[in-house]
């Protein structure tokens, strides 16, 4: 097949790009490199899949990978409503895979346009673009943020996801009505994923498992927010790509998919993680305990996040099964070679 992964030097798009990769598929990647979070991670994710900076750097030119004779890659934001309509009449993709996204609950209380540029309005070019371009299936990142002020656990698909408590909620919540109206109106099949706390090698530098083990190897205290009295569904970046990777690579067959279908998954490790037992995790790996900051519950947080992902087992037949000790560990090994060796 040929895919499209828009988000390509993100952390889940570098990962879903090489597994399709490594599979024998053609991938092309898109993404706009933006300064959200150290470009260099970003430059070194592509570098990875072959693709060298000053080549990652040519805007709206597709470049070769010198790893990969099946990947390309183009430096391009999704709201170019010039460009990536080109993009799409060039490649007759077979599948398009969007993981493009401002990302970043706390940072949509500072910057909430980006968030409407790139989620709202680069959601809506993909649509576009997969309603003129006849693509057959649009798999794309919501989020577990959806389910907002939701008590009720474990988080299932059915739940009402209608008291966001962030702008990225909001905007990942709207991509799913606005798939939803594409796939009745024009009859493709779009599958959006809601990611629960995906974490593993080359994060997210604003991710919890980032910051606390760049805190904790700099001697530096760890912000623990709410006192600790947090949990999430910890998902270790394998089991992710793993899932994405399955929905992708299932044909649309019109025998077997009504015409139209919208799905929608959680995609996690369907356990909760005490937030504290985490950061034990890390101190183990690291041998050092923290020095630990106790703060309040931020604005847009919330206390506890668990993913029912019965639907995508019984679809996908998707088992995560990566204990959250041994993701740590590979994670701080990661950090240790990528930033001191």
């Amino acid at each position: 097949m040929k895919i499209l992964i828009t988000g390509a030097a993100g952390f889940i798009g570098f990962f879903v790009a090489k597994s399709l990769l490594d599979k024998g598929h053609t991938v092309v990647g898109v993404d706009n490199i933006n300064d959200y979070y150290d470009r260099n991670l970003k430059y070194a994710r592509l570098n990875e899949l072959g693709i060298e900076k000053q080549n990652a750097e040519k805007c709206n030119l597709l470049s070769q990978s010198l790893k990969y004779k099946t990947f390309s890659f183009i430096k391009l934001a999704i709201e170019d409503r010039n460009n990536l309509p080109k993009l799409f009449s060039d490649q007759n993709f077979d599948v398009v895979c969007n993981l493009a996204a401002q990302a970043g609950v706390r940072y949509s209380l500072e910057n909430p346009e980006a968030y409407v540029d790139s989620n709202l309005v680069g959601f809506l070019n993909i649509l576009e673009c997969c309603r003129k371009y006849k693509i057959k299936h649009l798999v794309y990142a919501s989020s577990s943020s959806v389910y907002g002020l939701n008590e009720k656990v474990p988080f299932e698909t059915t739940d009402p996801v209608d008291q966001p408590v962030s702008l990225y909620a909001a905007t990942k919540k709207s991509n799913e009505l606005m798939a939803h109206s594409y796939s009745h109106l024009y009859g493709f099949k779009t599958t959006g994923l809601r990611f629960f706390t995906v974490y593993g090698p080359w994060g997210r530098p604003d991710m919890a498992m980032f910051l606390f083990t760049d805190a904790i190897i700099n001697d530096l205290p760890i912000k623990v927010f709410n006192n600790g009295k947090l949990e999430r569904d910890f998902t270790y970046i394998d089991d992710i790509t793993e899932g994405v990777v399955r929905i992708i690579q299932k044909p649309v067959s019109e025998q077997l998919e009504k015409k139209g279908e919208f799905k929608i998954y959680n995609i996690g490790n369907s356990k909760s993680v005490k937030l504290m037992d985490f950061i034990t995790a890390i101190e183990d790996s690291l041998d050092t305990v923290a020095k630990k900051d106790m703060y309040p519950m931020q604005p847009g947080d919330v206390e506890k996040t668990w993913a029912n992902v019965d639907d995508l087992i019984t679809d996908y037949d998707y088992r995560p099964n990566t204990p959250i000790k041994e993701g740590v560990q590979r994670f701080v090994e990661w950090y240790k070679d990528f930033y001191i060796s």
